[in-house]
């Protein structure tokens, strides 16, 4: 009997007389006694080598040949015997390894560039592709430079990626370049080429909460086949019909499916699949040539996560060190879940948002918006830890009442959001610290930062105490639309229904009329709902409601403030609803 174990993956174990010895040989590779294949070989090499703790790498090992024919048949149930003697064939080297049980020997996962990686990979068109990153920050720019240059590379490509990035930059490249096929994202509102792409058809485009994105990919990596999530139960988003692909004309092709529900202690929960990528692309701050990963900031973001779901994972670093070099403690994931590492040539690093302050002050905001701002700063008690919405929910950190501490989250990850960064001390932008709105921050005291699906479970789990957004439209329940105008505005709800589903106290803040003088405050959304029954009250710039959203008081809404300057009647003519008013004196809003 002889076995070869070859990079060409093609197994031969042919001593008919020797069927016993052939199956403890197949059974301690993990593999049935029936199956000789390509993708079984896959699983002998790596079962073989991992029982040895030994790991040999594609970017340095073009081929492994061991011959087993001197061996005795007892010889077979000792895999040190086994893998006595391996000859190792790669690029530049050719040795003889001696490898003994329980010997580790350290081999460098580096790539010499982003071609090579792309080409082990095996990515072919039709392929799922995970992409770290969060707006500009912790993008990597290297492998999408690279695969968007690629002539006549893989096309029609389903890219799963928390936001859309911009024009011209990372993601945006792809889609310039043709490439993608289908993108499956929570937020694309900051590029207008995509947006372009999706209303004439040239795009299918899957919307699906940034919470979900991140807890699917977590749950592919953790062997889960799905996950219960209550973001967007109710919503069209389970119900289905949510555009996925526009035609020429600009009429619906298509729409998604319904996705199935289950009540768990009378609250419904969307059953959502496993987001498993068939090759991801992740970006690190600093690695080690084994593939251990350390990130930097809100650059981590989803980029740990698609690293765990992926089938193949290429991740480049900015700084590259020898194994050894980074403490244990340090490291943030381990190369175990790292295929091929490069060195990030291209470091842009672009900020989108640049946003500083001077002496830690910010301009006052007056008119109405500066009254929707410091009412909803009222709503900050001390010790809470908060969630703030982009807009006008931000610009509330501005007016934290004196002697009140509050922590603020960032749904991208990072716990302990400070103020912009203040040119006048030393501090400049940084693209590896940014907010949800993709605005420069500084990190106070104690902050921390996180990956994507730990900071949403910190939502869903009801560690979160407050959450202020802005929206479209709201119902007299308490049912908020505020992410998609069918045909005509394409954003995405980002984390929204992450945080309108979590058990904290929900405050919406927004302008009471649109633009055009229409009521945004409504008996029934007309919009597809951002969540159901979720909102606990509304701060607008005509006055305050409560929203009996669990109908515990009979349900609807209840005036408790108004603005100086507005009566009750105005703000009945502003709201396509009914509402009851407080008893007593109306109380006034700051002006």
């Amino acid at each position: 009997y002889t076995l070869f174990i070859q990079f060409t993956f093609q197994i031969y174990c042919i001593h008919p007389k020797m069927p016993v010895v052939r199956k403890i040989l197949l059974h301690r590779a993990g593999l049935s006694p029936s199956i000789f294949n390509t993708s079984s070989a896959s699983i002998l090499r790596r079962n073989i080598f991992r029982h040895q703790n030994i790991k040999i790498s594609r970017c340095q090992a073009s081929s492994v040949r061991t011959s087993f024919a001197s061996l005795t048949p007892a010889a077979l149930f000792r895999p040190q015997d086994i893998l006595s003697s391996i000859k190792v064939q790669g690029h530049g080297f050719e040795q003889r390894r001696e490898i003994h049980h329980h010997t580790s020997t350290p081999m460098s996962k580096v790539c010499k560039d982003a071609k090579t990686a792309l080409e082990l990979s095996g990515l072919k068109s039709g392929d799922t592709v995970a992409v770290g990153g969060f707006g500009l920050g912790g993008v990597p720019e290297t492998l999408l430079n690279s695969l968007s240059s690629w002539e006549n590379g893989p096309r029609e490509l389903t890219i799963a990626s928390l936001t859309a990035g911009v024009d011209g930059f990372g993601l945006g490249r792809l889609f310039e370049a043709g490439k993608v096929k289908r993108m499956i994202s929570s937020y694309v509102g900051e590029n207008k080429n995509f947006e372009r792409m999706f209303f004439t058809g040239e795009l299918e485009v899957e919307l699906v909460p940034q919470g979900t994105i991140a807890a699917r990919l977590r749950a592919a990596g953790n062997g889960m086949p799905a996950i219960f999530t209550p973001a967007g139960a109710g919503t069209m988003y389970a119900n289905g019909g949510i555009p996925l692909k526009y035609g020429t004309d600009g009429s619906v092709a298509l729409v998604t499916e319904p996705r199935p529900t289950q009540i768990f202690d009378g609250k419904e929960y969307v059953v959502e699949y496993a987001l498993r990528p068939d090759v991801s692309f992740v970006k690190a701050y600093k690695a080690d040539t084994r593939g251990n990963l350390v990130f930097r900031g809100t650059s981590a973001n989803a980029n740990p996560d698609c690293a765990v779901a992926g089938k193949i994972v290429l991740a480049e670093a900015e700084t590259i060190v020898e194994a050894g070099e980074l403490d244990p403690d340090e490291i943030h994931l381990s190369g175990v879940y790292v295929d091929h590492l490069i060195q990030a040539e291209d470091n842009e690093k672009r900020i989108e948002r640049l946003r500083e302050s001077t002496d830690g002050q910010v301009g006052d905001i007056t008119g109405a918006r500066g009254r929707i701002v410091k009412r909803a700063a009222k709503e900050f008690k001390d010790g809470m830890y908060v969630n703030l919405g982009i807009g006008i929910p931000t610009m509330a950190s501005n007016y934290i009442p004196p002697g009140v501490h509050i922590e603020l989250q960032a749904e991208n990850g990072l716990m302990g959001l400070g103020p912009y960064p203040d040119p006048s001390k030393g501090q400049r932008g940084d693209a590896d610290f940014i907010n949800a709105g993709k605005e420069t921050i500084t990190p106070i005291e104690g902050a921390s930062s996180f990956c994507s699906s730990e900071s949403f479970s910190m939502i869903r789990g009801g560690h979160i105490d407050l959450t202020v957004l802005g929206g479209l439209e709201c119902s007299a329940s308490g049912d908020l639309a505020s992410f998609f105008i069918p045909g005509k505005l394409l954003k995405g709800m980002g984390g929204a229904m992450d945080l309108v589903s979590s058990p904290s106290t929900v405050v919406l803040a927004m302008d009471h009329t649109a633009k055009d003088g229409s009521p945004k405050i409504l008996d029934k959304c007309s919009l597809p709902l951002t969540g159901k029954a979720v909102v606990d009250r509304i701060i607008t710039d005509m006055c305050v409601f409560d929203c009996d959203k669990n109908n515990l008081k009979g349900g609807g809404l209840t005036l408790i403030e108004i603005a100086p300057g507005v009566s009750v009647d105005d703000v009945r003519e502003a709201t396509a609803c009914s509402f009851k008013i407080v008893d007593g004196e109306i109380p006034l809003m700051e002006d």
